[in-house]
This record gives C-alpha cells, sequence and structure tokens, in this order.
C-alpha cells in the first residue's frame, strides 16, 4: 500500500476496493428485497353466484284469537279448548317440516291464566306432532317433525272504547 506520492506528497487516487465491496453487499441486498417488495398480493376474489331464493311455501297460518270475554276462534271458527286440544295437532301436522307457525292474538282484558292454558295447549299439540312424525321416520327420512313456533300479539282496544260513558 502507498500512503504517499512522488516526493512525499499524499497521493489523492480514491482507496476503491472497500468501496466494492459495500457496493457489491448492497447490490445483493437489494437483490434478496426486491421480490419481497411487491406490493400487490394475489387475491382469489369470490365469485357471486346468483340463486333464486327459495322460499317455504306458505303454509295455511294457523290463528288463534282470544277475545275479552274469554272467547276462543281457530281460523274463523268458534271452539272452545277441548275442541283446541282436538283440532290443533291435526292442523299443525298439515303444515310443512320446520314451518310450522301458530298465530295467537290474545285481548289485553283476557286473564293471563287462559293466555298459558292456550299456549300450553299449542306445546302439547307440537309435541304430539312431533311424535306422529317420529312414528312416521320412514316418510320423512329421519327428520323430526320440526317445532311449532308461536308469535303472539296483543289486541289493545281502540282508545274510544276504553273511555268512560257519561
Amino acid at each position: 500500500m502507498d500512503a504517499g506520492g512522488a516526493k512525499g506528497k499524499q497521493k489523492s487516487d480514491i482507496n476503491v476496493t472497500p468501496l466494492i465491496d459495500i457496493v457489491l453487499v448492497l447490490l445483493i441486498v437489494f437483490i434478496v428485497m426486491v421480490p419481497g417488495l411487491d406490493k400487490a398480493t394475489k387475491v382469489v376474489v369470490p365469485q357471486v353466484v346468483v340463486q333464486q331464493k327459495v322460499t317455504p311455501p306458505d303454509p295455511n297460518n294457523i290463528l288463534i284469537q282470544v277475545d275479552q270475554d274469554g272467547t276462543m276462534t281457530l281460523q274463523q271458527d268458534k271452539i272452545d279448548m277441548q275442541g283446541l286440544k282436538d283440532r290443533l295437532p291435526e292442523a299443525v301436522m298439515l303444515q310443512p317440516l320446520n314451518y310450522r307457525k301458530v298465530f295467537l292474538k290474545v285481548d289485553e282484558d283476557v286473564r293471563f291464566q287462559a293466555m298459558v292454558d292456550v299456549l300450553d295447549t299449542i306445546r302439547v299439540a307440537s309435541n304430539t306432532a312431533k311424535q306422529k312424525s317420529l312414528e312416521q321416520q320412514d316418510k320423512f327420512l329421519g327428520q323430526d317433525g320440526g317445532d311449532v313456533k308461536v308469535a303472539v300479539s296483543l289486541k289493545k282496544r281502540p282508545a274510544s272504547a276504553t273511555a268512560p260513558v257519561s
């Protein structure tokens, strides 16, 4: 290594050996890192499949109404509690599996116990329908028959009906 030039002067040339080492190391680093810097990632976008929404057949909705005087109607027919116990399981069995519904409309002045009795009758009818479905298991291919879903609504009297008559 020559530290000086002619006649004891300093040499003004750059020693390029360490510079080449640094440049080669940086070149290798960039060569390795460039494939990892790919900003766009490959994404598999799911295809939208348009299907017709299958709506269940509209079953004959079972409507039970309990009026303020305690009279019950099943659909349009007036019925007592024993008649409801007899006719409700057959009506439930006519509905499609897993779409069994009973709508219960109760007047706001009905005793709470009367509503509980009707709900209990619906529960018994659901169990009876389920049991009959299990007995005919080969027809239903092992399906359980489905529980009955109950929608309860409260019938309120109009404000004019509750106002005292003078």
